[in-house]
């Protein structure tokens, strides 16, 4: 039963988030190639042996495949999920060029390409923008409720009853960002503008490097002023306002990531934080577990990152394809297929080395390695 219980909690709700995500990500590729005249072999929902599908009018065939950790568009001319150029394409008819991918002009792949992590983005936008206009949006005033003993911004001279305007040259509306802007700037002099008294007053503050652990039990490094919000609530907002304020949270969302990503190549921030399948689904059954609305939240900042990683110009992924385009732009012609294939096998070696590395973490964090260590010990 404790098993039948761990499933429900944690596996089923994972994989309805990973379904969703992926189908809209897979949807944006389909939806573009359909328009571009790309004739759609494959839409799987999963990896591996088929098991159960139906084939549509245009000869699509939809299906549900055995392993349910993610999912591919295949289109005619693929050798496969990863959209690798198949062989025979040199001898293909008229016809058949076009309705081939590999054939389209170059702007038409980029877009179908491109397609994939943009309905991500948009994804975020738009379940942000229907919470925000119905259940309102977390707001804080940006007014400094306390402020902690011997604290970064104690020392920086700060006080109750404060109203920070701006960081850094960026205007605060918000509570809530100065807390992302502080939390990812540990150790970094920051320029603060402050209202006091209906004054305009400037500090220098520099937040301290803490290590806290939230309710999944995941550690991360942060920075710290040590202040306190003077109150919070939920304010919703007319659609045309919600998307606006959706817009502002899901381009948030995309530097915060791409900042945390830049810290770990440079060092600055742990790697242990690279979470892989467990911890989202351990952080899936959690966010569950919570209602609704904490379920939006997370799905919309895992798309945000699904989008981005798709992004990256690693052969295999989106990006990569985005980045054997723009050098087919440059020299006027494709790669060779040699260098392609070279690419793409790089490309798959470093996603591998990826995923074992993201999920030794989650085997670390949910101390299964310890267990096995001290069954040996």
């Amino acid at each position: 039963m404790e098993i039948l219980g761990g499933i429900w909690h944690y596996a089923i709700p994972f994989l309805v988030v990973l379904t969703i995500l992926v189908f809209v990500h897979e949807l944006g590729h389909y939806l573009v190639a359909r328009a571009c005249g790309v004739r759609i072999e494959v839409f799987s929902f999963g990896f591996g042996p088929e098991l159960l599908g139906a084939t549509d009018r245009h000869g699509t065939r939809w299906k549900v495949s055995a392993i349910p950790l993610g999912g591919y568009v295949k289109m005619f001319g693929d050798a496969g999920a990863a959209s690798t150029p198949g062989e025979g394409l040199a001898e293909m008819t008229e016809a058949e060029r076009s309705v081939s991918f590999h054939h389209k002009r170059l702007g038409q792949r980029t877009a179908v390409v491109l397609a994939g992590p943009l309905a991500n983005f948009l994804f975020a936008l738009v379940v942000l923008s229907l919470l925000f206009a119905t259940y309102g949006q977390p707001f804080t005033p940006p007014d400094i409720g306390a402020v902690q003993p011997d604290s970064a911004a104690a020392a920086a001279g700060m006080q109750p009853g404060d109203v920070v305007v701006e960081i850094g040259g960026r205007r605060i509306e918000r509570f809530e960002d100065i807390q992302q802007i502080v939390r990812l700037s540990p150790g970094q002099s920051l320029p603060i503008t402050l209202l006091r008294d209906g004054n305009s007053v400037m500090v220098n503050a520099t937040p301290r490097e803490s290590t806290v652990t939230d309710r999944f039990g995941n550690s991360h490094a942060i920075g710290l002023l040590g202040i306190g919000r003077a109150g919070m609530s939920y304010k919703r907002h007319d659609p045309l306002t919600a998307v606006w304020q959706a817009g502002r949270e899901t381009a948030d969302l995309t530097v915060g990531t791409l900042v945390a990503v830049g810290q770990m190549i440079s060092g600055a921030r742990g790697t242990e934080e690279l979470g892989g399948p467990l911890r989202i689904a351990q952080m899936s059954g959690e966010v569950a577990r919570s209602g609704i609305v904490s379920l939006i939240w997370f799905m919309a900042i895992l798309s945000v990152n699904l989008g981005l990683i798709n992004l990256f110009p690693i052969p295999l992924l989106d990006g990569g394809h985005l980045m054997f385009y723009g050098i087919e732009a440059v020299r006027g012609r494709p790669l060779g297929e040699r260098a392609q294939e070279y690419g793409f096998r790089i490309g798959l070696a470093l996603v591998l080395t990826l995923m074992v590395f993201a999920t030794w973490n989650d085997l670390v964090h949910l101390r299964v390695v310890e267990f096995f260590i001290g069954l040996i010990s």
